[in-house]
């Protein structure tokens, strides 16, 4: 069951148009948010927030919609930035005392909160000292500590191991699994980091200029690759593309002469050679398409 449908979804800065009428369905789970830079993942997730109104279109999270039930929605999403948001003589628990204030948590409530969350993300000893002492590590750690403050039930995640080290990237997404998983939170993950997508994602969306590339299950789109390979071929190969034609192999040209193929299990993979020595050519390079989250994100850049 969709947990998160948008519908005909245009959003524009003035005369620009940012999000372009686009529409799909998420269930919940982890998702990754992806696209280049200027795709329109920020504008997505402003307008989930509320601080974009859409032109157009219509966006449900769970039973409410937006804009007509933004403050319901806020107060069920929790939000971690990828801008630091840092107050330098503030404690890390007072700061978090005063986010728990602002969603209506009174300071007995909030406090004891701000400490358990703070222990979650393994900010124990740091909790009493002002944040201009705070490593990035440590600021990605109270970012996260203050979206799941109070008990979302969905997590919006922009860029959250931007800046760590390895063992520290390996923390945060052991800590973003644990929540997704064993607390049930439905995860937006957006990041440039296609390795962290791969490695906690379910469900993906893949923007490019405005529109929706892929949306859907990142097992299914990384296994479309089996059967797909890429070659290289000798010109001229137009009869050679002919001949594949007639056996219903499916091909592309790509970028750098390259082409891609699709080979069917009833073929034998020696048919491609026949094909190409009854047309004329030669085949000099025959590989398996990569089957990688970072190998399909590189593919449709190009397209």
């Amino acid at each position: 069951m969709a947990y998160i449908e948008v519908e005909n979804l245009t959003v524009t800065y003035g005369d620009f148009v940012a999000i372009d009428n686009i529409s799909f369905s998420l269930e919940p789970g982890v998702i990754g948010l992806i696209g280049p830079n200027g795709a329109g993942k920020t504008t997505l997730i402003r307008t989930f927030l509320g601080f974009l109104r859409p032109q157009k279109g219509k966006i449900l999270i769970g039973s409410f919609r937006i804009p007509k039930d933004i403050l319901a929605v806020r107060t069920m999403v929790g939000h971690m930035p990828e801008k630091e948001v840092i107050s330098p003589k503030v404690s890390g628990v007072n700061f978090l005392v005063y986010c728990g204030r602002l969603v209506g948590m009174s300071y007995v409530d909030a406090l004891e909160r701000a400490h358990e969350v703070l222990n979650y993300v393994g900010l124990q000893e740091a909790r009493y000292r002002p944040m201009q002492t705070y490593s990035t590590g440590m600021l990605q750690r109270l970012k996260l500590a203050q979206a799941i403050l109070h008990d979302p039930r969905l997590l919006i995640l922009d860029e959250p191991t931007n800046g760590l080290d390895p063992d520290g990237r390996l923390e945060m997404l052991d800590l973003i699994r644990e929540i997704a998983e064993q607390r049930g939170v439905t995860t937006i993950l957006s990041t440039h980091l296609l390795p962290d997508v791969q490695s906690l994602c379910n469900q993906v969306v893949v923007l490019k200029k405005g529109i929706v590339e892929y949306c859907g299950s990142l097992k299914e789109l990384i296994e479309s690759r089996v059967n797909q390979y890429e070659i290289s071929v000798q010109e001229p190969y137009d009869g050679f593309l002919s001949i594949l034609k007639n056996f219903d192999i499916q091909y592309e040209i790509l970028p750098q002469g390259k082409i891609s193929i699709y080979i069917p299990d009833s073929v034998d993979h020696k048919k491609i050679f026949e094909c190409a020595r009854a047309s004329g050519t030669i085949i000099r390079s025959f590989s398996p398409a990569s089957g990688s989250l970072s190998e399909l994100f590189q593919d449709s850049l190009q397209i």
